[in-house]
């Protein structure tokens, strides 16, 4: 099974609309642990090692690791 990765929500927005009432009233902390126990559930879910390999580099592309401050 490959990575879809062509949009593929039938309501879209209501997702958006869901997922931001998931973090309301959390604070940074507890917004974090539930997008990390969401990302598990969800990877529970899929269940393929591949595909969530792939979802994983895809997630990475683009975003710039962390640059180590220099002395």
């Amino acid at each position: 099974m490959p990575l879809i990765t062509e949009p593929n929500l039938i309501h879209p927005d209501d997702f958006y609309e869901a997922l931001i009432d998931m973090h309301r009233d959390l604070s940074d902390n507890q917004s974090q642990a539930a997008n990390a126990q969401l990302i598990l559930l969800l990877a529970n879910h899929i269940g393929d090692a591949e595909v969530l390999r792939a979802a994983m580099l895809a997630a990475r592309q683009g975003v710039a690791p962390q640059q180590a401050a220099t002395a």
